[in-house]
């Protein structure tokens, strides 16, 4: 297995868990070590490691091509090595303009320039890929920047808000990585909706996260986002529980005191 992102907070849990499950991990931890957009250089590399499946899950909330061009370079490797690719996507290829939870065949209207380069990634990779939409990550070795932003608003360090009008599904890290490694040995291609089992607003996920790390959840103060924000974004990941052994709990699951 080789990893994109192998340093990042989903690349490290993926080769963390993945000897356990019987894979062998090889990967780029970050773009000190090689630029995804390097189209030659990735090639090389994956050609080297010679794995079976590649996991993209590199990323730049702010560089759309890094999404795009980094996809387009790693599949276009996978493809030539002869490895399957299973492409890490976002639930922000959607807008959530629809107040109910979003099946695999529903069409992606992304909202944020984010979501619009994570969606042209999904177009830019090879036939056969697997695409796994996922939403906020946390619960890892250590707090994401979900986790932080909570934490440091209920002390007093930081000065934000919490949208009450966006709903995402949350997904405990590792329950992620332990999907991926399931599905990177499955025969499953196209987009696969993998995420948490709770729809939550902004608010309601932040103050599980201050409550589980010992801080007043009553501390945070609620907000509503801009047209620029995307709304209910709930992704009914029924299909993915229906392949996989690994659960994907709730955030209400996972940080219960």
């Amino acid at each position: 297995m080789f990893i994109t992102g192998l340093g990042g907070y989903l690349g490290s849990e993926i080769g963390r868990r993945a000897p356990a499950a019987g894979w062998d991990v090889e990967g780029i931890s970050g773009s000190a070590q090689l630029d995804v957009r390097d189209a030659d250089a990735v090639r090389a590399a994956i050609a080297a490691a010679r794995p079976d499946v590649v996991v993209h899950t590199a990323y730049r909330m702010d560089d759309a091509s890094v999404n795009v061009d980094g996809t387009r370079a790693v599949g276009a490797a996978a493809t030539a090595a002869g490895a399957r690719l299973v492409h890490l996507s976002s639930d922000l290829v959607f807008g959530g303009r629809e107040a109910r939870a979003l099946t695999e065949s529903d069409a992606p209207e992304p909202v944020t320039a984010y979501g619009a380069s994570k969606l042209e990634a999904e177009r830019v990779c090879p036939p056969g890929a697997l695409l796994v939409r996922t939403s906020l990550l946390y619960g890892g070795e250590r707090p994401s920047t979900h986790e932080l932003m909570a934490i440091e608003a209920a002390d007093g360090d930081r000065d934000m808000a919490f949208f009450t009008d966006e709903v995402r599904c949350p997904i405990a890290v590792g329950d992620l990585a332990a999907a991926i490694l399931e599905l990177a040995g499955a025969d499953v291609a196209g987009p696969l909706h993998v995420a948490g089992a709770d729809a939550l607003t902004r608010l309601e996920f932040a103050r599980l996260v201050a409550a589980r790390h010992g801080r007043d959840p009553d501390a945070l103060r609620g907000g509503v986002g801009g047209p620029e924000r995307p709304k209910h974004i709930a992704l009914d990941s029924s299909r993915a529980r229906a392949l996989l052994r690994a659960r994907l709990r709730g955030a209400r699951e996972v940080l219960a005191p």
